[in-house]
């Protein structure tokens, strides 16, 4: 299944020059050597007629491919397309990258989704060329390749956290994928990464893992926000790194996020090994990683107005969540005053509710947050109904729900509107198409660029960034005039 967006003559061209910037995008199958590789591997160009190109790792094993040996293709940043997209298949993927089939099987993932599994199994296979078993084998296969490559964990220990039910499992599947065994595939993934840099793991004695990114990444203007926005009790951040706790399914995790080259180097423990997968893709989202950055820049400087902003910033990524109770009480209880008030505020409230360095649940806020909230009670009653409702299962903000429906959630909460919607779907979904034009800060800096600075007209104008508007808004934020003070409400 090729991809929808290139030709495959650009797919061919691309895999000829070694272009390292479809890596992730693309898998190209050689059907005469039975391989797959990543577009950037340095093996002699197949002939046309040999290839076949495909969209999933998954499609092209369904094909009868392995992977080939020599450029490693599962060691790359993931697909953007599954942020960018708001179809049923990029809301499957992300669950499938979550971990989701591990834990409550394809029933489980068919149900988050709103579908049969039957449906389910014939939109994956039609439009991925795989279905969600396939997918998910696929995702063990790779996440096992990592964890051999940047651990001393045992074999079984690996099998497992890459989510195998079995030894006998885990044996199969990578000789199937990658005709090795595991032991041989440990050394191989290691020769690997001091071949490949860009999907390159370390292999200290705690879990430390290598999450890559294309370039170019603007990691520094990440940890800034992260650093701007820290609250004490439950984050300690620099300009460099981030530490913090993660709720899991298995349990929390503690973490430490660092830049490094090429990405996030993300050392974790983990109150169970199986919560690699989901650990994993919530740092991916935190971070953007799987953007692509060229493409983004690409369109936005082809407007004269963010030409420069653009050069100055290349590779600007969107802040992600990687909690979105926390994210959306955070946003909801900072709003209206300035961030380091909200930061003190939001350290009072982990003071009182918080435990194991987490913010309050959702369900510990409708309990207790009455006598810890302070402000107008209209805003404190807001924050309740929407606690009480997340806490009893009536407000479900999935990651995997189209976006319409996400912001239709929020907005139809009492004291919720458009501005919080929108910024939740920028930064939890990782939605790359969403115009904060209400906000205060993103029309100074419009106005800074000589946009237009109404909400009205903006948004109008904002129409030529689609579907780019989120990294548009992040430029915007940063074009502000230097004299208006941060607010809680913009990043």
């Amino acid at each position: 299944m090729p991809s929808p967006t290139l030709s495959f003559d650009e797919q061919y061209r691309a895999l000829c020059s070694r272009d390292a910037r479809f890596d992730g995008q693309f898998i190209a199958g050689v059907h005469s050597t039975g391989i797959y590789c990543r577009p950037s591997c340095p093996a002699v160009a197949p002939k046309p007629r040999n290839v076949r190109f495909y969209r999933t790792a998954a499609a092209a094993h369904e094909a009868g491919l392995r992977a080939c040996k020599r450029c490693q293709p599962d060691a790359v940043p993931g697909s953007p397309e599954w942020n960018l997209n708001d179809d049923l298949a990029s809301r499957a993927m992300r669950l499938i990258a979550d971990g989701v089939v591990e834990r409550d099987g394809v029933e489980g993932l068919s149900t988050r989704l709103g579908y049969t599994s039957r449906h389910l199994t014939r939109v994956l296979s039609a439009e991925l060329g795989a279905g969600p078993l396939a997918l998910a084998r696929a995702h063990r296969a790779q996440a096992a390749r990592t964890l051999l490559a940047a651990t001393e964990l045992s074999i079984s220990d690996v099998a497992f956290a890459a989510g195998f039910s079995s030894i006998r499992q885990f044996n199969d599947t990578i000789q199937a994928v990658y005709e090795t065994t595991p032991s041989q595939l440990r050394a191989l993934a290691r020769r690997g990464a001091a071949a490949h840099p860009h999907g390159a793991v370390e292999r200290p004695s705690a879990l430390t893992l290598r999450l890559p990114t294309r370039p170019p990444f603007d990691g520094a203007g990440l940890m800034t926000f992260f650093a701007n926005h820290a609250v004490a009790g439950i984050e300690t951040a620099t300009d460099t790194s981030l530490e913090r706790a993660i709720r899991l399914p298995g349990g929390v995790a503690r973490v430490r996020l660092e830049l490094g080259d090429h990405g996030i180097l993300c050392t974790a423990q983990l109150a169970t090994i199986s919560d690699v997968a989901p650990l994993v893709a919530r740092v991916r989202r935190l971070f953007d990683l799987d953007a692509d950055s060229l493409a983004i820049d690409r369109a936005l400087s082809s407007d004269p107005a963010l030409a420069d902003s653009v050069a100055r910033v290349p590779g600007m990524r969107l802040p992600g969540s990687v909690d979105t109770e926390e994210t959306l009480f955070r946003t909801l209880i900072g709003q209206q005053i300035s961030v380091a008030a909200a930061r003190t505020v939001h350290a009072r409230v982990v003071e009182e509710l918080g435990s194991d360095g987490l913010f309050p649940s959702a369900a510990v806020l409708a309990a207790s947050g009455a006598q810890v909230l302070r402000g107008p009670a209209t805003r404190v009653a807001s924050i309740l109904g929407v606690a009480e409702a997340i806490a009893s299962g009536d407000l479900d903000l999935d990651v995997s729900t189209p976006v319409n429906e996400f912001t239709a959630k929020l907005v139809a909460m009492p004291g919720i509107g458009p501005w919080t919607a929108g910024y939740m779907a920028m930064r939890v979904l990782g939605n790359s198409d969403i115009m904060l034009s209400s906000d205060l800060v993103v029309r100074q800096g419009a106005g800074e660029l000589g946009l237009p600075d109404t909400a009205k007209a903006l948004t109008e104008y904002s129409r030529r960034w689609a579907p780019w508007r989120s990294y548009a808004c992040m430029h915007l934020w940063r074009s502000r005039p230097v004299q208006v003070e941060r607010k809680a409400t913009s990043p």
